[in-house]
């Protein structure tokens, strides 16, 4: 039986003879139902029109998409070490050409992943990697719709996966919505990798905070104002959010801070 991926949002179902009528991630109110209708593929449709994109984007991390574009376009983002390093989110397409760049840069021993909307193919990606564990947070564990026991539900405020690399809940676009540190990234002044729970906006100079991006819901001012202090302890310079072109390149922390004052300020 197939695993039917949802077209819209790119969420793997466990196997089922048929798809479901409406896809349960985006019938949530933090994203959309495609307005022509739900509609569904499988990784193996999806193999033959659709390549991986490789791209090298600092020492010792790639990013890997899907081109043309799948769903709501995520990639992922890996962190490479001679030892092992570990996977950032999620992209559906899963070749023979990725699994090689990673094994280049030294190979994975993790997954971890933001929020349910870059779960994607999560259990292929563990399963072609060897059964390597996928951590989420527990809060998010309603929203896995493919259950395996590679999946790993880490509980409390944070949890470091690596040496120098630190999974931290900031709760807001979803109870379990997490962020990465990469203590090494950016020359060794830090990374935040963000998904969308802290969203690099079109003016890169700048973060946003939302409960849905795609429907426009703004977090209020608590919500904000917690987020900010999740990831006050950790140095970075750089931040990388869901997209390609969603990357703040220097004065990261800064960013974020300013940012929430700007947005507490215009909620008032």
């Amino acid at each position: 039986m197939p695993s039917y991926i949802c077209t819209t949002c790119g969420t793997q179902y466990a196997e089922t003879e048929a798809p479901r009528e409406v896809c349960l991630i985006c019938a949530d109110d933090r994203q959309y139902v495609n307005a022509k209708g739900q509609g569904w593929t499988t990784l193996e449709a999806l193999k033959e029109n659709h390549v991986n994109d490789i791209r090298e984007l600092e020492p010792g991390l790639i990013g890997i998409g899907s081109s043309p574009q799948i769903a709501i376009g995520e990639r992922a983002l890996v962190i490479q070490h001679p030892e092992g390093g570990v996977m950032w989110d999620c992209t559906p397409l899963i070749t023979d050409a990725a699994l090689a760049a990673i094994e280049k840069g030294g190979g994975i021993k993790a997954i971890a992943i933001s929020h349910p909307h870059f779960y994607t193919t999560m259990v292929e990606w563990s399963r072609a990697l060897g059964g390597l564990p996928i951590y989420l947070h527990e809060d998010n564990r309603d929203w896995v719709m493919r259950p395996d026991d590679a999946v790993h539900y880490w509980e409390g405020e944070n949890t470091e996966i690596a040496q120098g690399i630190t999974l931290q809940r900031t709760g807001g676009h979803f109870p379990g919505s997490t962020v990465l540190h990469w203590a090494d990234g950016a020359g060794g002044k830090g990374v935040l990798m963000t998904g969308d729970s802290i969203m690099v906006v079109p003016d890169t100079r700048w973060v946003s905070f939302m409960y849905s991006f795609p429907n426009l819901v703004p977090l209020n001012a608590k919500a904000v104002e917690s987020i900010v202090k999740s990831v006050r302890s950790y140095p970075f310079d750089r931040i990388y959010a869901g997209w390609w072109d969603r990357v703040l390149d220097h004065d990261g922390k800064a960013a974020v801070q300013r940012s929430a004052e700007r947005y507490i300020a215009a909620s008032r």
